[in-house]
């Protein structure tokens, strides 16, 4: 069995006409899959994502095309589901154009109202409880022979839709950190091929970058716009954001809402954009906008709904409380504009909001500074001073368990980044220590795993366990941009290049303008030798990020991997020091024949980073044929437990070593999932 995927089709997928289009949550991922391809086996075609969108086509736009040339949809109705925003509009168009839907139950779930609108009228097949493969010959003899009477022996019968049998069970969980714990990382903008790079500066507000759902937003959907700082200091900026922040997150933590991510929403702070437009990149159907006043431990909030058509507002208030009030108070306005959406809250949208959270003003205090550095220029000096805040906040409140995750996230940063050997193994205790306490604070804390899956994955190269905690973080969190495009690259890395992708293009549709997010699906259609797909990728956070040298690297490796040298060359010649475009210009110089050039830059490049990029200069070895000294490289890597290992699955820097014995053997120690 080859130890990398195999090369993409290069045809393009054949149009949705006449296909059935399969809905379906990304928890379900694997059961639509599995339906998907008996359906295909008995010789109905499927159009399912993210397999059937065209290279370079925008995920959202793909969707809406499918939904319209489809000539049924089949949905698999779970817990997950019925509570995505993106199956309800998907169930709504196809139901507009006139489509059959045909539903297939995996749970006991209770369908909301605005689903049971659409399909009270449709068709049903039970698979609760049992193995989806009990429904597929009444499935497939209902999509071959539309309205014709079943065979009585067809082992599961179609019926119209049943009341529910038992309410949604949903989990009071918040997601209220896992931006802060997840994004502190996540906005140390990764280094090409896993190792974060210098974060870029802050982008710009979008004008034509963003790919909005051409769908159109649901009527539950809404942005948090960064509230303006009335306190009269530019110091106490960081304060207006950490508290607009927190409260996107108290909102993200409401299932039943589709809220745009913090870096999407962010990207428009000072625009003088409309509503009107900032909505429709956004896509969502409303903003939330207002100021933020603090006078010592006191604090002024006003905050107003508007709905992005009218331009009118559709509920607005004011608030003045005690510092230590506010997570009450984001419990508060979540309510309040959840109500004012007409949507019907969880009964413990309350706790899941509070979950991990502080009533210490200091502590607040402390953990929104470490925030906003942790948010400028990634820097050793930044890193250092944002966990110095957290640590700060945590000694405020030992109890304060977003601000554990956050300080377990920063100190692996310094590990994989800023420090020598001798200090590899303080850092990473800190971050398993940090990580760990989190955890036993609030074990329902999406970001507290999600910081464990870090700690596994980077720190101690113990890829099953960070997988483990990944799908626990996901099922969480399951909303949260930055949490899936780290998880999606983790998972195409470690060997399910289908569930990786969903994750990735599900980031995409819910933070489009985040140079974070393209980095890591360059990255990973790297790893799968989709390499004009990685190009494309690259060149999207460029637009995002422009002059970003991280950016110019992946496209230069991306054409490195097809072969053209020159371009390459071209791409990474007058990049900077930056250490993907020392990679990108070693390799290029060595395959012009430029060889003494070659081992110049090669030479600069170790005297700058010292075994700290032990697996980037395997990377090199291997590619200029020099096998033994990249197996040594890699012997070093793992002794130092470099992240970059991780990519060892996939990599096709990595090709000329796999039938190599020590090769091998390293590969089996890492125990890839």
């Amino acid at each position: 069995m080859s130890d990398t995927p195999a090369p993409p089709d290069p045809h393009a997928p054949s149009p949705a006409a006449g296909r059935v289009f399969v809905s379906y949550a990304s928890q379900d991922g694997k059961t639509a899959t599995h339906l998907c391809e008996a359906l295909e086996a008995a010789g109905i075609a499927c159009w399912i994502a993210p397999r059937d969108v065209h290279p370079g086509q925008p995920y959202a736009a793909a969707i809406v095309h499918a939904l319209n040339d489809c000539r049924a949809l089949v949905l698999l109705v779970s817990q997950h589901s019925v509570a995505s925003p993106h199956v309800h509009r998907e169930v709504e168009r196809a139901s507009s154009k006139g489509r059959t839907v045909y539903s297939v139950r995996l749970d006991t779930a209770e369908l909301p109202a605005e689903l049971e609108y659409f399909l009270s009228a449709n068709q049903w097949l039970d698979a609760a409880g049992k193995s989806i493969d009990t429904i597929v010959p009444a499935l497939v003899q209902t999509l071959q022979h539309p309205g014709a009477a079943h065979a009585p022996h067809a082992p599961a019968q179609v019926t119209h839709a049943p009341a529910a049998t038992s309410p949604l069970k949903r989990h009071g969980v918040s997601i209220a950190m896992v931006i802060a714990a997840i994004a502190v990382v996540g906005s140390f903008v990764e280094r090409i091929l896993h190792k974060p790079a210098e974060a870029p500066a802050a982008p710009a507000a979008p004008t034509a970058l963003a790919e909005p759902a051409s769908s159109g937003p649901s009527a539950h959907s809404v942005a948090v716009l960064p509230f303006e700082n009335l306190s009269g200091a530019k110091d106490q900026e960081y304060f207006s954001d950490g508290l607009s922040e927190e409260l996107l997150n108290s909102l993200s933590a409401i299932r039943e809402l589709q809220v745009a991510a913090r870096t999407s929403s962010f990207s428009f702070k000072g625009s003088k954009a409309s509503t009107r437009e900032i909505a429709r990149q956004l896509n969502v159907a409303t903003l939330l906008e207002g100021s933020v006043r603090r006078d010592r431990n006191h604090v002024r909030i006003s905050a107003q709904l508007v709905n992005a058509t009218t331009g009118f507002q559709m509920w607005s208030s004011s608030y003045d409380r005690e510092i230590k009030d506010a997570l009450s108070l984001q419990a508060e306005i979540a309510t309040a504009v959840t109500k004012a959406l007409q949507v019907t809250l969880m009964a413990d949208v309350g706790a899941a909001i509070e979950l991990g959270g502080t009533q210490n003003p200091a502590a607040l205090d402390a953990y929104l500074r470490g925030r906003s550095l942790s948010r400028q220029q990634f820097t050793q000096a930044n890193t250092l001073a944002a966990y110095k805040a957290y640590v700060e906040a945590v000694g405020l409140d030992p109890n304060f368990a977003k601000a554990s995750v956050a300080a377990a996230t920063v100190a692996s940063a310094m590990a994989s980044n800023f420090v020598n050997e001798d200090e590899l193994d303080h850092w990473k205790s800190l971050s398993q220590a940090a990580a760990e306490k989190a955890l036993a604070l609030a074990p329902s804390l999406g970001a507290a795993h999600a910081a464990m899956a870090l700690v596994w994955e980077r720190e101690y190269l113990d890829f099953p366990r960070a997988r483990a905690e990944y799908d626990r973080a996901i099922e969480l969190a399951p909303g949260e941009a930055d949490l899936l495009a780290r998880a999606g690259l983790f998972i195409v890395n470690t060997g399910d290049a289908r569930e990786g992708l969903a994750l990735l293009q599900r980031a995409i549709v819910l933070d489009q303008v985040n140079p974070v997010v393209y980095s890591r699906l360059s990255n990973a259609y790297l790893g799968l030798r989709r390499f004009d797909e990685a190009m494309q990728a690259a060149r999207r956070y460029l637009q995002i990020v422009p002059g970003e040298p991280a950016a110019s690297s992946l496209i230069g490796m991306s054409q490195l991997a097809k072969g053209d040298t020159a371009a390459a060359w071209a791409t990474c010649e007058h990049l900077g020091d930056q250490w993907g475009s020392q990679l990108c210009r070693t390799l290029a110089l060595d395959r012009l024949h430029r060889i003494a050039e070659a081992d110049v830059q090669f030479k600069a490049m170790r005297a700058g980073l010292g075994n700290s990029a032990a697996y980037q200069y395997a990377q090199i070895e291997a590619g200029r044929g020099h096998v033994a000294q990249a197996l040594d490289w890699l012997d070093v890597a793992y002794k130092i437990k470099d992240p970059g290992l991780s990519n060892m699955r996939t990599d096709f820097f990595m090709d000329p070593l796999r039938k190599e014995p020590r090769f091998q053997a390293l590969y089996k120690v890492l125990q890839f999932p």
